[in-house]
């Protein structure tokens, strides 16, 4: 499992790199091996405000289904389109 340094990361196990005024947000290593085969992604949508908190997506996985929640608030600007 990789740890890097360079990111912040919550106790819901979303990590956060900061990039002047963007921020990248993603699911850790170890949520990712947890969660096991995914099987489905949903995505927030761009240009969506957001706050702290707020549940932004959601991953289906054969052992379950979990919430990806926003660390911070903003605006969606981007999403990874290859996770559909």
């Amino acid at each position: 499992m990789e740890i890097p340094d360079n990111l912040l990361y919550t106790s819901d196990h979303e990590w956060i790199l900061i990039n002047g005024d963007t921020a990248i947000v993603g699911i850790t290593d170890f949520a990712q091996s947890e969660l096991g085969d995914v099987i489905f992604v949903e995505l927030p949508v761009v240009g969506e405000l957001i706050n702290e908190k707020d549940t932004v997506g959601t991953i289906e996985a054969v052992k379950t289904v979990a919430d990806i929640f926003s660390p911070l608030k903003g605006t969606i600007s981007e999403v990874n389109t290859e996770l559909e």
